[in-house]
């Protein structure tokens, strides 16, 4: 059998238990361990250690996908429920739009992001926007909130169009001042800069 053919046979088995209906006696999902699944930095997904090249599947798997409040991720149907190793975000932001005066927005910008598996999300108070910082290197790694519990990595393209974006407001520190953007009239901070001594 080959790598195509095992990652198929799982997504129909994923398919018929999706289609299942709600678990034995209203049970939660049973836990069933590891599963030989990843996800890695640059949002490619693996299954048995070769990649999953069909974006159907991994779309299909993406929809029962969660995080737990220990940063864990699973594949969670009605019946049963699987840990995934995720090596950093489970999707990569690919491409960001800027829309001005968008409806329900009081005419301010709303900021749209699309994921490597084509799902847009909007910049908003649901969907809120972190940036790490490496301790040794200080380079920024953002990442913006999706649902159940999972996140985005922006990849450094989209990264940069946020920056070129950015603006500026005060701080309670008169010696920093935020750097970050508006959307849907919320301002969403990327970084501080270091105020010139006068």
């Amino acid at each position: 059998m080959t790598q195509s053919d095992k990652t198929v046979d799982l997504a129909e088995n994923l398919w018929k238990r999706l289609r299942s209906g709600k678990p034995p006696s209203g049970r939660h999902p049973q836990i069933c361990g590891d599963i030989p699944m990843a996800i890695k930095r640059d949002g490619t997904w693996f299954y048995q250690g070769g990649p999953i090249g069909r974006i159907e599947l991994v779309k299909l798997f993406s929809t029962v996908l969660q995080r737990d409040e220990e940063g864990g991720h699973w594949l969670v149907t009605p019946a049963e429920m699987a840990r995934i190793d995720v090596e950093d975000a489970a999707f990569v932001v690919v491409e960001v739009r800027r829309e001005e005066g968008a409806e329900n927005t009081d005419a301010g910008p709303v900021i749209k992001m699309r994921t490597n598996i084509d799902q847009w999300v909007d910049l908003d108070e649901n969907h809120t926007l972190r940036v790490e910082e490496d301790s040794t290197s200080g380079e920024p790694s953002p990442y913006i909130a999706l649902d159940r519990g999972l996140e985005a990595r922006l990849n450094r393209a989209s990264f940069y169009q946020l920056v070129d974006w950015a603006e500026e407001i005060e701080t309670d520190d008169p010696a920093k001042t935020a750097i970050g953007v508006y959307s849907h009239g919320r301002f969403f901070k990327i970084g501080t800069v270091e105020n010139d001594e006068k």
